[in-house]
């Protein structure tokens, strides 16, 4: 599991690092440059949400059903910290849509 999330911080690294070479261009395209890093931001925005929510409900779920099959009446918690991960996917998308919208 380490590998992987080190595989994706290095490709995240990698980009960001070829992102930044937009600022290097001349003065007067400087509305495309920024174009392109609102761009870059809405597409880091929720891609990086949607895996950091991936990952959360990948382990609050696998506790949840743990403690379901011990303790039943604890289904409701379960699912609200459930829907809780859930809700860094959906700040990352709002965010997102409010980046395009800059464009």
């Amino acid at each position: 599991m380490k590998s992987i999330l080190l595989t994706f911080a290095a490709f995240f690294l990698v980009a960001l690092t070829l992102s930044s070479s937009a600022y290097a261009q001349a003065e007067g395209e400087s509305a495309t440059d920024n174009k392109a890093m609102l761009a870059i931001g809405a597409a880091l925005a929720i891609g990086l949400s949607a895996l950091g929510a991936g990952y959360g409900i990948a382990h609050a779920g696998a506790a949840a059903m743990a403690a379901i099959a011990e303790k039943p009446e604890s289904a409701t918690w379960g699912l609200i910290i459930v829907a809780l991960a859930e809700g860094v996917a959906l700040y990352g998308l709002i965010i997102a849509f409010l980046l395009v919208t800059k464009i």
